[in-house]
């Protein structure tokens, strides 16, 4: 008998798996059992001929693998170096007591050399949390791996290394502590916009308490380029939110081998045509979709109302509950999913409707479908609808004026700032049971967003939200209580939508 640990993916967390073989007298043959995957169930082939590759005997009797939890359904191919040093374990060419406190994930090649798997970070936290001390890993394994604290990793090249170093004939090389990663390109800055200063006002607003935004407006008004400046002014990741969301690339396989840990905000933009589960994730082994993909970020859809139908109505959980639970028939997963949705949209198909530069050519029952596309749940679960103008000639040709978004950036920071003090989560994040007791509001607030209820009719998860861009209005001002001028300000970003 012989016992190795290893670690499977499942999601975006990582599992450790306990790896017993067992070598009987009987004919030769090799069983792997604990619900195995076609890819887990195929490592046979793979550890065989590995093994033969090094020089090592395999052995010539009856080998059983059992993969424990048994109840967990394990896929991929970075359990094959475990199951390699089992199976030497349990024939005696490795001492046990050499393996102990030491997790093994790798692919292998049927000449022995070590494959990299997705899902590195994920494995690694997986060991440590088992209580191991070291992790061994192929030589391509991710540097993010090595942001675990109190683990050391170990990369090789091949099983013969893996061999040698467990021996003590060659120990292998620690992989050096991660870095932090820095931006490929920097988003464009705010500064460049001219004109539109409500929308940029708005957009400060958003960032600052993590809310989401629709801006609905003609083509061409600036709703894209507004957008895609928003990751300018947003702060950098800090602590367990950057290990998350680099946890979530690296199950993607979107860090790759010199992959450091995620530093500023991921902003994703999938086309219209994404299905259901290009958005929530899926598929056998499940994949972190778009929306987990942009956790700790910005969740882009432009034009909203093209998408299917379903993609979009999918969104309405995942906008309530931060994260999306996967249900099938062979396995249930969560995936981390809290993010900025920031949408936009044009008022009708062509575009025009309600503006003074151009007539709109739609018919009235086109409009009324084409605002129907977005269900008012959906438009209730967005915290701010921005109007953005189009914009004539003279507005165009003056000078920019704005604020850089560095220094935006600095404000929003400011912002974060004081609701992590006062409640430890940003604005938008804010549950029910904690809003009333951070709000801090006046009597004259309540009584102003009480008629503005009444009058506008809100429903009760709207007043909510109005309340918590309020607070983050009130945190940009730096003021302790909210009154009715922030009050009014966030009322006038849920009378402006697609459906008026």
């Amino acid at each position: 008998m012989a016992r190795v640990l290893g670690a499977a993916l499942v999601g975006v967390d990582g599992v450790p798996v306990e790896v017993e073989v067992r070598i009987s007298a009987q004919l030769p043959r090799i069983d792997i059992v604990g619900l195995p995957e076609l890819s887990v169930r195929e490592s046979a082939a793979r550890v065989r001929a590995a093994i033969a590759a090094v020089g090592e005997q395999f052995p010539q009797n009856r080998v059983t693998v059992n993969l424990a939890p048994a109840a967990l359904r394990k896929g991929g191919s970075g359990l094959d170096l475990a199951i390699a040093i089992g199976i030497l374990v349990a024939t005696g060419a490795i001492e046990a007591e050499a393996t102990i406190g030491t997790a093994f994930v790798g692919e292998l090649a049927l000449d022995g050399r070590l494959r990299g798997v997705r899902g590195e970070l994920a494995m690694t936290l997986a060991a440590h949390e088992a209580g191991c001390g070291s992790i061994v890993a192929p030589a391509r394994w991710s540097s993010s791996a090595s942001l675990v604290p109190g683990l050391e990793v170990f990369t090789a090249p091949d099983l013969s290394s893996v061999l040698a170093h467990l021996r003590g004939s060659r120990r292998l090389v620690g992989r050096p502590p991660a870095t932090r990663g820095q931006a490929i390109q920097a988003p464009p800055c705010f500064s460049e916009v001219r004109g539109q200063e409500a929308a940029k006002r708005g957009l400060l607003i958003a960032a600052a308490g993590s809310h989401g935004v629709l801006l609905s407006g003609p083509p061409g008004a600036g709703k894209t380029m507004l957008a895609r400046r928003l990751p300018g002014i947003l702060p950098p990741l800090r602590g367990e939110e950057a290990l998350t969301a680099t946890r979530i690339h690296d199950a993607a396989g979107l860090l790759g081998p010199e992959g450091a840990a995620l530093v500023d905000p991921p902003f994703r933009s999938p086309h219209h045509s994404s299905t259901v589960a290009g958005l929530l994730g899926g598929g056998t082994p499940p994949v972190p979709g778009e929306a987990s993909l942009a956790h700790g970020g910005v969740l882009f859809l432009d034009e909203l109302p093209e998408f299917e139908r379903r993609a979009r109505e999918s969104l309405r959980q995942v906008l309530e509950d931060r994260c999306v639970v996967l249900a099938r028939a062979n396995y249930t997963c969560r995936l981390p999913a809290n993010f900025m949705l920031v949408a936009t949209a044009n008022p009708c198909p062509c575009g025009w409707w309600g503006s003074d530069q151009r007539v709109c050519r739609c018919e009235s029952r086109a409009i009324e479908r084409y605002r129907q596309r977005i269900s008012g749940p959906l438009l209730d679960r967005i915290d701010m609808h921005i109007r953005v103008p189009g914009q004539n000639w003279s507005q165009l040709t003056q000078p920019a004026r704005g604020r850089p978004s560095s220094h935006l950036r600095q404000v929003t920071e400011r912002a974060r700032a004081a609701q992590r003090t006062r409640s430890g989560a940003c604005n938008a994040d804010l549950g029910d049971a904690n809003l009333d007791r951070d709000l801090n509001a006046t009597a004259a607030a309540t009584a102003l967003l009480g008629r503005a209820v009444d009058r506008l009719h809100l429903s009760a998860r709207a007043a909510r939200r109005v309340q918590r861009v309020a607070r983050t209005i009130a945190d940009l001002a730096e003021a302790e209580h909210i009154d009715e001028a922030e009050i009014a300000e966030a009322l006038g970003y849920r009378e402006e939508s697609i459906d008026e």
